[in-house]
């Protein structure tokens, strides 16, 4: 599937049926998996049917899905580039440098 070329919306839709799929999947009601995640089963339906809910909503939900870790493909975690890496000779960047304008620009 191409998210990039999808509409937000389509892309929440998306991801509402997918949780969807899982939860009947895993056998679960929607009463079931909203007492499990700890969100009312109002939000729940909210991210089937439209695929809106709060960050934390979600999150919640893939907890008690047990798919949580399907975040750490969603969002891989940032490694420092080689480039950097030889720049910084081995040290990590602490600090980003911002952008830089005129001498008006400045404080």
């Amino acid at each position: 599937m191409n998210f990039r070329i999808m509409s937000d919306t389509a892309v929440l839709a998306e991801v509402g049926q997918r949780i969807q799929q899982e939860r009947l999947n895993q056998n679960l009601t929607q009463a079931d998996l909203a007492h499990q995640a700890g969100v009312s089963r109002r939000a729940l339906q909210h991210i089937e049917t439209d695929g809106v809910c709060t960050l934390a909503s979600l999150i919640r939900i893939l907890r008690a899905l047990a798919k949580l870790d399907a975040l750490d493909s969603f969002i891989p975690p940032p490694g420092i580039s080689p480039v950097q890496m030889a720049r910084l000779k081995g040290s990590e960047r602490q600090r980003a440098t911002g952008r830089r304008g005129a001498k008006s620009d400045r404080r």
